[in-house]
C-alpha cells in the first residue's frame, strides 16, 4: 500500500473516532456515533486510528448533514421533513416521489437534498436502494418457466452472446439479471436532475463516496463478500449528466478510479448487463468516459517527463471504457463459434538463449488474451456488427500525445507495474498501433542479429545478420521458394532477421527499395492466373484459393511467408484478397455472411433460398449435393451430407444447407491450401502481438496499405534538398503536373518513387518523400531511391519538358543500377 492511501485510511479512522459517522443507530464500538464508544481527545484518537489501521478494523459509512439556513420558516419546515424522513435508510422510487411531493408542497427541497446526500454518499445505503420487488410465489414459478423458455429461444437465436450459464467462467450467468430496478432508477434521475440543489448534492455525495469505494475494493475485498456491491456502480452510471462539467473536474475521475478497482468477475457482470441496455444507453456511457479522457488530455501537457501513462484519470477511464467496449460487442451481432484450429506451436520447456541471457522479459510473446475478453468468452474478432462502430472507441487526443516507444516498453517489460495503452488497443488508431508493431519487429530483428553474432563467435563462422535472398528476375519464384523453404526447415528464426534482397547481375543495394520490388515481382508471378494457384473474380477484382490447384503446398506456404515478411519489414503489398482471408488468419472460419464479399453471386443465390416463400422442393429442386468446376472446367460433385443427392432442400433444412454450402466453399474445399498459407504467415508472425492488437480489417490495411491516394497531403509533407524549396518554379510546375495526372499515372509515379503504388497506413500524408536537385537542365530522366522515397529531379527548363521526362521515367522504369 502506498503512503497516500495509508494516510487516507488513517484519516478515515481518526474522523470516525472523533466525529462519528452520523448514524444514530451505529453499533461500531470504534465510532463516535455509537452510544458505547468512549470519547477520545485528538492525540488519543490519532494513536487509536493508527492501531485500527494496522488491524484493518471495520470502517463505517458516512451520513453527512446538510447545512442549515438562517431563515426560521425554512428551518422549521426542514426539521419537520427531516424528522419525517429520518428513517429512510435506502431509496425506492416510491420514497423519492413521496419526499419530492412534500418538498414541492413546502417549496423547500432541503429534506430531499439531505436524503439524497445521505444515501448517495453511503455505500451500504446505495447498494440496498432501488431493489426490484420480490414477486409472489406464483409469479416466481411462472417467471421461472418463462425465463427457461426465453433462455432456450435466446440461445438458439444468439449463439453469439457467449455460452450458457453453466459454461460461463467463474459461474457468472450469461445474462446477468441485477437486483436493481433499472427503469425505476432512470425515472428517478429524470425527476432529480431537473432540480439544481439535488444535482449539487449528487456531485458532492459522489465525491465523498468514491474514494471510500476505491479503498474498500482494493483492500477489503468487499465485492467478494457481497456481490451486490456492484449495484452502486450500476445506479451511478445511470446518471445521464455524468459527462457535464460539474462531474468532469472531480467526481467522475474519482468514480472511474473506484470502478477500475472492481475485480474481473464484477467487470464481466457489468459488461454483460450493459450489453442488454441497447444502443442509446451504451453510447451514452461510451461518450461519458471518452469525454473524461479528452477533457483530461487537453487540460494537461504531456511529454517524456510527464507521460499520459502516468495520468491516473486517463488510465482509469480507459479501463472503464474497456467494459463498455465489450458491452458493445456483446450487445451486437456476435459469432463465438466457427473458430479455426490454433496452429501456433506449444511453448517449449527448454531454456532459450534469451532466458539464459536474462532477456526473456523483453522478448516474451506478450499478453495474447485480454483478461476481460477471456472472462466473457468473446473476442473483437468474434464481432460481426457491434452496437457502436469500433472507430468510435478510438480517442484522437490520446493518440496525439502517447509516446509509443515508452508505451511499448511498458507493454513488453513492465506490464505488471506500468499501464500500457496497447493493453486496451481499441482506443488506439491503426497508425499508432502500427508504430507499436514496428518497435516489436525491430527489437526482434536486433535480437536475431545479436544471437547470430554470438553463435558465430562460438562456432567460429562468418556472421550472417540478415535474411539474405539472392534471386534471378526470370526465376524469382523458384529461387525464393528454394531459399525460403530451406530456411523454414533448417532455422525458422532466420525469417525474423531483417530482409536483404539482391537481384543477380544488378548493383542495387537493398535499403528497402529492392525488397519492395522483390515482393512486387513475387506477387505478380504467384497471382498469375496461368499458374492456377488462385481464381480471380472480374466483378469483385479479388483473388481466392483454387481448390483444384496442381501446385504443391510449399507454394502456398511461400505466399504466407511473403505476407508475414511484408508486415515484419514494413512493406506494402498489392494483394487483393477478400476480408474472409484475414478473418481466417486471425482465427475465424468463413461463414455464410463472408460470401457477400468473396463470392457475391453465390451469396445472393443462397440468400434467395433462405428468403423463398414458395415450395423449395417443387420450384428449385435442390439437394444436399452441389457441383463446381475444377481447374480444367470439368464439373465436380460434392455431397454436403452423406447421400446428399437423395436429401432435398426444404424450408426446414435450408438453414443447414446454406451453412454447409458456405463451410465447404470457404473452409473445407481449400483446407490444405489455406493451412499451408497460414503456416507460412505464422512462421514470421507467431511471436508478434499482431493478433492481439489488430482486427482483420486493420491487418489488411497493414499489408495492403490504403487504396485512397491524397496527393494534396503528400505535397504538404514533402521535403526538399539540394537547393530546391517549395517556392522553386520547377517544384510548383512539378506539383501542377502531378495533380493533372490521371489515377493510373499517379499510381505509376508512386511506384517509381516509393516502390509501391499504395499509400501507407494513415495515407500519403504519413509518407516522407524527398525531392532533391539533380543538376541543371539536361535530357536526363528523373531517377529515384525507392529505399528512401527520394526523387532526384534535374532543373528542367520548361514545364512541358518536365512532364515529358517524368512520364517516360515512370512508364518504363524497372530494375536497379548504380547512378
Amino acid at each position: 500500500m502506498n503512503r497516500a492511501t495509508a494516510k487516507r485510511l488513517i484519516e478515515r479512522y481518526f474522523r470516525q473516532l472523533t466525529e462519528g459517522c452520523g448514524n444514530s443507530s451505529c453499533t461500531n464500538e470504534f465510532c463516535a456515533s455509537c452510544s458505547t464508544c468512549q470519547p477520545l481527545g485528538n492525540n488519543a484518537a490519532a494513536a487509536k486510528a493508527l492501531e485500527l489501521f494496522k488491524v484493518n478494523a471495520k470502517l463505517c459509512d458516512y451520513y453527512p448533514a446538510v447545512e442549515s439556513r438562517p431563515d426560521e420558516d425554512s428551518r422549521l419546515g426542514r426539521e419537520m421533513s427531516t424528522e419525517e424522513f429520518s428513517d429512510v435508510h435506502y431509496l425506492t422510487e416510491q420514497t423519492v416521489c413521496r419526499i419530492l411531493s412534500v418538498c414541492e408542497e413546502e417549496g423547500n427541497y432541503s429534506a430531499l437534498v439531505r436524503v439524497i446526500g445521505r444515501i448517495f454518499s453511503n455505500a451500504d445505503a446505495l447498494m440496498k436502494s432501488f431493489r426490484k420487488e420480490e414477486p409472489s410465489a406464483a409469479a416466481k414459478t411462472l417467471n421461472s418457466l418463462k425465463s427457461k423458455d426465453e433462455e432456450k429461444q435466446s440461445d438458439q437465436k444468439l449463439s453469439s452472446s457467449a455460452s450458457s450459464p453453466d459454461e460461463t467462467p467463474n459461474g457468472i450467468p450469461n445474462s446477468f439479471e441485477p437486483l436493481v430496478d433499472i427503469d425505476a432508477v432512470r425515472r428517478v434521475y429524470d425527476k432529480l436532475l431537473s432540480i439544481d440543489q439535488v444535482e449539487s448534492a449528487l456531485v458532492n455525495a459522489l465525491i465523498y463516496l468514491t474514494p471510500n469505494l476505491e479503498l474498500d475494493l482494493e483492500y477489503l475485498d468487499v465485492y467478494e463478500a457481497n456481490p451486490d456491491y456492484l449495484n452502486i456502480f450500476i445506479i451511478v452510471m445511470e446518471n445521464s449528466n455524468l459527462h457535464s462539467p460539474e462531474y468532469l473536474e472531480v467526481a467522475l475521475p474519482l468514480f472511474c478510479k473506484a470502478m477500475s478497482k472492481l475485480p474481473l468477475t464484477a467487470l464481466a457482470r457489468l459488461s454483460k448487463l450493459w450489453s442488454t441496455f441497447g444502443l442509446p444507453h451504451v453510447r451514452r456511457m461510451m461518450e461519458t468516459f471518452q469525454q473524461l479522457i479528452t477533457f483530461t488530455v487537453v487540460s494537461n501537457e504531456y511529454g517524456a517527463e510527464n507521460l499520459i501513462n502516468d495520468d491516473e484519470t486517463v488510465v482509469a477511464a480507459t479501463k472503464c471504457l474497456r467494459v463498455v467496449f465489450y458491452a458493445s460487442i456483446l450487445g451486437g451481432e456476435v459469432d463465438v463459434e466457427h473458430n479455426e484450429e490454433d496452429d501456433e506451436d506449444a511453448e517449449s520447456d527448454e531454456l532459450t538463449l534469451h532466458e539464459l541471457l536474462g532477456e526473456d522479459r523483453l522478448y516474451k510473446k506478450g499478453p495474447r488474451v485480454d483478461p476481460l475478453e477471456k472472462e466473457l468468452s468473446v473476442r473483437p474478432v468474434d464481432s460481426i456488427k457491434p452496437l457502436i462502430p469500433f472507430e468510435d472507441f478510438v480517442n484522437e487526443s490520446v493518440n496525439e500525445v502517447i509516446e509509443m516507444d515508452k508505451d511499448f516498453t511498458f507493454f513488453k517489460v513492465n506490464a505488471e507495474t506500468k499501464f500500457s495503452f496497447q493493453s486496451c488497443p481499441f482506443i488506439l488508431s491503426v497508425i499508432t498501433k502500427s508504430q507499436g508493431l514496428y518497435y516489436d519487429n525491430r527489437i526482434r530483428m536486433y535480437s536475431e542479429r545479436r544471437l547470430t553474432a554470438l553463435y558465430s563467435m562460438v562456432q567460429g563462422q562468418q556472421p550472417n545478420p540478415y535474411l539474405k535472398l539472392k534471386v534471378r528476375r526470370d526465376h524469382i519464384i523458384d529461387d525464393a521458394l528454394v531459399r525460403l523453404e530451406m530456411i523454414s526447415m533448417e532455422n525458422p528464426s532466420d525469417l525474423k532477421k531483417q530482409l536483404y534482397v539482391e537481384f543477380e547481375g544488378e548493383q542495387g543495394v537493398d535499403e528497402g527499395g529492392v525488397s519492395k520490388e522483390f515482393f512486387q515481382l513475387v506477387l505478380e508471378e504467384i497471382f498469375n492466373l496461368d499458374i492456377g494457384m488462385f481464381t480471380y473474380d472480374n466483378d469483385t477484382k479479388l483473388f481466392w484459393f483454387n481448390s483444384s490447384s496442381l501446385e504443391n503446398e510449399a507454394q502456398y506456404t511461400l505466399i504466407g511467408i511473403v505476407l508475414g515478411l511484408a508486415i515484419y519489414n514494413n512493406c506494402i503489398l498489392d494483394v487483393h484478397f477478400p476480408m474472409v482471408v484475414y478473418r481466417k488468419l486471425m482465427g475465424k472460419k468463413g461463414t455464410f455472411l463472408d460470401l457477400s464479399d468473396s463470392h457475391p453471386v453465390l451469396y445472393q443465390s443462397l440468400k434467395e433460398v433462405l428468403e423463398y416463400s414458395g415450395s423449395l422442393e417443387e420450384d428449385m429442386m435442390l439437394t444436399f449435393q452441389i457441383s463446381h468446376t475444377d481447374l480444367f472446367g470439368n464439373p465436380v460433385l460434392y455431397d454436403l451430407k452423406e447421400k446428399g443427392d437423395q436429401i432435398p432442400v426444404t424450408k426446414e433444412n435450408r438453414q443447414e444447407f446454406v451453412h454447409l454450402y458456405a463451410d465447404y466453399i470457404l473452409n473445407k474445399s481449400v483446407e490444405s491450401q489455406f493451412k499451408a498459407f497460414k503456416k507460412g504467415f505464422l512462421m514470421v508472425t507467431n511471436e508478434s502481438p499482431l493478433k492481439y492488437l489488430f482486427r482483420p480489417e486493420e491487418v489488411e490495411l497493414l499489408i495492403c496499405g490504403s487504396r485512397k491516394l491524397d496527393f494534396e497531403a503528400l505535397e504538404k509533407t514533402t521535403e526538399y534538398d539540394g537547393g530546391y524549396t517549395k517556392d522553386s518554379q520547377i517544384i510548383k510546375d512539378f506539383w501542377e503536373t502531378i495533380h493533372s495526372f490521371g489515377e493510373e499515372q499517379k499510381r505509376l509515379f508512386l511506384q517509381f518513387t516509393t516502390g509501391t503504388d499504395r499509400a501507407p497506413v494513415g495515407g500519403l500524408g504519413k509518407l516522407k518523400m524527398i525531392i532533391a536537385k539533380n543538376g541543371s537542365d539536361s535530357d536526363r530522366l528523373p531517377t529515384s531511391h525507392t529505399c528512401f522515397n527520394a526523387l532526384l529531379l534535374p532543373e528542367y527548363s520548361s514545364k512541358d519538358k518536365l512532364k515529358e521526362r517524368l512520364l517516360k521515367a515512370i512508364t518504363y522504369a524497372k530494375g536497379f543500377g548504380m547512378l
